[in-house]
């Protein structure tokens, strides 16, 4: 077996479901889920339509780069979104079966295990804390070390570069970063980006940015800044920078598996030379829903409606008896508990049948401390009317307290 098996940690709603074991739920009160992000928005028909009327193409195997129609839907969606005419549907872009499979698939494709050509080292991921769980495996099974960068909030959740040595610095080949944020919701402006690419310079390292909320946001006019985009504005090339997106919170299809990845032409060359051995070409009736789902905003904006009704309603209520607040975007709040996290969960769902997750389950001892703990993450995904009596009984349980 892979020896690196051995460093993975179980996955958070593992460590949830173990948490939970030997406790009963309320039985008067029905279980209301807020741990998961798992979008429950009804998946529009046009896209189901598309995906049925797609069927046809099964008895053809697809192709690891995806047919013409579905690269160039993702090109001009990308020119709408954030303004980048020059996106070459041949070079720039490949279909992914969504981003969580393609963010662990990258690393295996740019990690260097021997370190480099001329210099042995282990080499280094680094990596937001808290964290997508994925980051974290991805690194183990390429064969790197991790190191983490706190987001905390009292530096409103910004990266601590000042936490890894020039020496580790000079180790790393790959850093992920994800805007909007999971679990904080924080967004990286351009200074943001200016800074961390100033690193990426220096050290020579490649950005994988995880853009997957970059949909759910509240401000009709200030959508959240992408990578792309800003290296754009910046006047870069995309150069060590791969951006991962997906269809799966923008348009309520995390069945479908759809994402795309976007960026550096050389280092797409190689990740599709990978992806073609790992045999990872997306389904044709996926395929035909995608173009579908891309080429269409009004479902997006309605989307994002039905998730700034539930943040404006349900916010203020939970802000008055946990630390918490507004995020930049995506559908979490990222909230602080008057107890232990853990224990926070376990007696939350005991007592009021209202599932969150420990917010210690999403990251790691870093520099002493670990940034998760004392809170947990609420996903708005269910209903209106669910996330409003979640928010009730949570103010009960606390009060109670």
């Amino acid at each position: 077996m892979n020896p690196n098996l051995a460093r993975l940690h179980p996955y958070p709603f593992e460590r949830l479901r173990q948490l939970f074991s030997g406790m009963t739920p309320n039985p008067k009160l029905r279980e209301i889920k807020l741990s998961i992000g798992e979008p429950q928005h009804a998946t529009p028909a046009f896209i189901k339509d598309a995906l049925t009327a797609g069927l046809g193409g099964l008895s053809n195997y697809p192709t690891t780069l995806g047919i013409p129609a579905l690269r160039h839907a993702v090109a001009e969606w990308m020119e709408r979104r954030y303004g980048l005419p020059d996106i070459d549907p041949e070079a720039h872009i490949i279909p992914v079966n969504g981003s969580r499979e393609a963010l662990f698939a990258f690393a295996q494709t740019v990690i260097d295990p021997s370190g480099s050509s001329n210099r042995s080292y282990i080499p280094l991921v680094v990596s937001p804390n808290p964290f997508y769980q994925i980051y974290e495996g991805a690194a183990y099974l390429a064969g790197a070390d991790l190191r983490f960068l706190n987001t905390l909030p009292e530096n409103n959740f910004a990266f601590d570069y000042d936490t890894l040595s020039d020496e580790e610095w000079q180790r790393v080949q790959l850093l992920f970063v994800c805007s909007p944020g999971n679990p904080t919701g924080k967004t990286l402006d351009l200074e943001d980006w200016k800074l961390l690419f100033a690193l990426s310079d220096k050290y020579g390292f490649i950005i994988a940015s995880d853009e997957c909320y970059s949909e759910i946001f509240f401000d009709e006019a200030n959508p959240p800044l992408g990578c792309l985009q800003a290296a754009r504005t910046l006047g870069r090339s995309f150069d060590r920078l791969v951006m991962f997106s997906s269809l799966s919170k923008r348009s309520n299809v995390p069945g479908m598996r759809s994402g795309f990845v976007a960026g550096d032409a050389a280092i797409l060359k190689q990740f599709l030379l990978y992806r073609t051995y790992h045999g990872s070409a997306m389904n044709p009736a996926v395929q035909a829903a995608s173009i579908a789902a891309w080429n269409d905003e009004s479902h997006v904006v309605a989307n994002r409606d039905l998730y700034r009704e539930k943040f404006a309603a349900v916010t203020p209520l939970l802000t008055r008896v946990l630390g918490t607040a507004m995020p930049d975007a995506s559908f979490y709040l990222w909230a602080r508990t008057p107890l232990a996290d853990t224990e926070f969960a376990r007696a939350l769902a005991a007592d009021y049948n209202v599932v969150v997750l420990p917010g210690s389950f999403l990251a790691r001892q870093s520099c002493g401390v670990n940034p998760g703990a004392g809170f947990v993450r609420i996903a708005l995904v269910a209903p209106l009317a669910e996330c409003l009596e979640a928010a009730d009984r949570i103010r009960e349980f606390v009060s109670k307290l």
